[in-house]
């Protein structure tokens, strides 16, 4: 993956004047270099003779092969991850292609315990993100933040609508702050390659809201910005002025769209029409301009989403 940061250096040069013994102040502006997401991948790797071998027993090795030769963050996530008692309920171990089909719930969870980990996050005041296998944001101050079902009012459709009824207007999670957004949003980050890498594999339903999954929680991120800035200003000023969170969202937006691009021709096996109509709805006007003066940079809105300008 490139990987540029944001830079903002302004010098004041002192140029001597025509007229002696005065001098002028002339500031320089150093625009920050294009920042792309990037992070390799495969998909078309032969994994047959894993396929082939493949048992009940033998998954976790299976797991660990199948990502290093297609998507090498997901190898190197099962490695930290392998001890995780949890596994066993994510993964179905039945036949090679459920178990393809089971990476989506499977990677998103482990994210969620890699993440999550007392160890690492300390909730609603600072966080960690496994973003892949060359990156993983740590101690990223959150300064608590609101309930998450502030934003209900601006969402004006029913795109995500199922999300919604979970994530915003369940009792407990509804209540949830700016930690259960950045936590959702990064787990299906990763559920979402998880399956794009071995989509040929996947028959079933099991991985078919994956695009919905990143596309709803990027929405709710936009989201959560814009209400932080229009109705609680102290908090806003708070999280504004903190780079890892503002070097974390903007890799986010970049990075959803990167994966969203590369899961597209898999749209009604990795997700619903509806996953493109959300994606719209992040892009206007209102979203990007929140998401432009929180980062402080401008996202590319041609085919090259996945990087600055």
């Amino acid at each position: 993956m490139s990987r540029t940061r944001v830079l903002s250096l302004v010098a004041a040069l002192l140029v001597l004047s025509p007229v002696a013994g005065t001098a002028t102040a002339t500031t320089v502006t150093r625009r920050a270099a294009p920042y792309c997401y990037e992070e390799p991948s495969q998909p078309t790797a032969d994994v047959s003779d894993l396929k082939a071998r493949f048992t009940s027993s033998n998954w976790m090795p299976t797991l660990q092969a199948m990502y290093q030769r297609r998507w090498p963050s997901g190898q190197a996530l099962a490695v930290v991850q392998a001890k995780d008692k949890y596994w066993d309920q994510f993964v179905q171990k039945n036949s090679f292609e459920a178990f393809a089909e089971s990476m989506m719930v499977a990677i998103h969870e482990e994210t969620h315990m890699w993440d999550l980990d007392p160890a690492r996050t300390r909730w609603n005041v600072h966080t960690a993100a496994w973003i892949n296998a060359a990156r993983q944001d740590m101690t990223v101050p959150l300064y608590d933040g609101f309930p998450r079902k502030e934003i209900l009012p601006l969402i004006k459709d029913r795109l995500s609508d199922s999300m919604d009824g979970i994530y915003l207007r369940d009792r407990t999670q509804g209540d949830y702050h700016l930690q259960g957004v950045t936590a959702e949003l990064n787990a299906g980050l990763t559920g979402l390659p998880a399956v794009t890498v071995v989509q040929e594999y996947i028959k079933g339903i099991g991985a078919s809201n994956a695009r919905d999954i990143a596309a709803t929680n990027l929405r709710y991120l936009l989201l959560y910005l814009r209400v932080a800035k229009d109705r609680h200003p102290d908090y806003w000023a708070k999280i504004r002025n903190e780079p890892k969170l503002r070097e974390l969202v903007l890799t986010q937006f970049l990075r959803t769209a990167y994966w969203l691009e590369k899961s597209a021709p898999f749209t009604g096996k990795l997700g619903s029409p509806d996953a493109d109509k959300i994606t719209a709805s992040n892009y206007a006007p209102e979203n990007l301009a929140v998401l432009q003066e929180f980062t402080g940079r401008t996202v590319r809105t041609d085919a090259q989403k996945n990087c600055t300008t």
